[in-house]
């Protein structure tokens, strides 16, 4: 299929690049946080065969879901933020690397870099972990991926190592909470990265019970929001907005 990136709902992407499958956040089933339903298809295990890496940005249970790690076929390494490994390594079937802001590690031809995420973690269930992580994954192409963030200072140092920029825009629930990007916000870390292709995630997937007939635009509209915004600033950016279950081509530098 060539290299190619998969967004499977929320902060779920399958990262396909020089040979080397890694999947973020992985939220696979319907039912996720007790109240908060998915409400795209689930996605099925024996579409992520193969896999060779896992990053999971923080501890947050929409984030870090252990029936999803249970689930996942093969032996992937996982990879977590430093004091979530115990907590992993319970479900995981592969071996368990933990990460600190500035750490790397080599899994087949890629090089994945633990970048900061301004995000609070005191909500986690699990509370041992020290912080949230985003995560750079370089290859021909190079594959920011943000996690949970807010705008933060040292995000202008991505700029010139970034093709794809995966940044979240929105929430699961009817308000957004500090540690987090909205459409506007997110068209500014586009701004100090400046990658070719920005792709917009954590939106459209999961709903608290019965919010969705209400509001239903607030959890729909936040990736044309996204386009929106970044068109506003005049910026040469392609957005890709990509529905769940989606995917788009993974081009050599990402048409620099």
């Amino acid at each position: 299929m060539g290299d190619r990136l998969t967004f499977l709902g929320h902060s779920t992407v399958l990262v396909e690049l020089d040979g080397v499958r890694v999947l973020t956040d992985p939220l696979l089933g319907h039912l996720a946080a007790g109240a908060i339903r998915r409400h795209v298809p689930a996605v099925l295990p024996d579409a992520l065969g193969d896999l060779a890496a896992v990053f999971i940005s923080h501890g947050h249970l929409d984030h870090l879901d252990l029936a999803s790690l249970r689930a996942l076929p093969g032996h992937p390494a996982l990879i977590v933020p430093a004091g979530l490994g115990r907590v992993v390594a319970k479900v995981a079937h592969g071996v368990v690397h933990e990460m600190r802001v500035g750490d790397r590690l080599q899994i087949g031809d890629l090089t994945l870099e633990a970048v900061h995420a301004e995000h609070d973690r005191r909500r986690s269930l699990f509370t041992t972990a020290e912080d949230a992580l985003g995560v750079l994954i370089a290859g021909s192409t190079g594959v920011y991926f943000a996690g949970d963030t807010d705008l933060f200072p040292a995000m202008r140092e991505l700029a010139g190592r970034v093709d794809v920029a995966l940044l979240p825009v929105s929430g699961w629930g009817p308000t957004l909470g500090r540690g987090h990007l909205d459409p506007r916000r997110a068209a500014e870390a586009v701004m100090r990265i400046g990658p070719a292709i920005a792709t917009p995630i954590h939106w459209g997937t999961l709903y608290p019970l019965g919010m969705r007939r209400v509001t239903r635009r607030r959890f729909e509209g936040p990736g044309e929001a996204f386009r929106e915004a970044v068109a506003a600033r005049a910026l040469p950016v392609d957005v890709r907005v990509l529905q769940p279950g989606q995917s788009m081509p993974l081009d050599g530098r990402a048409g620099r």
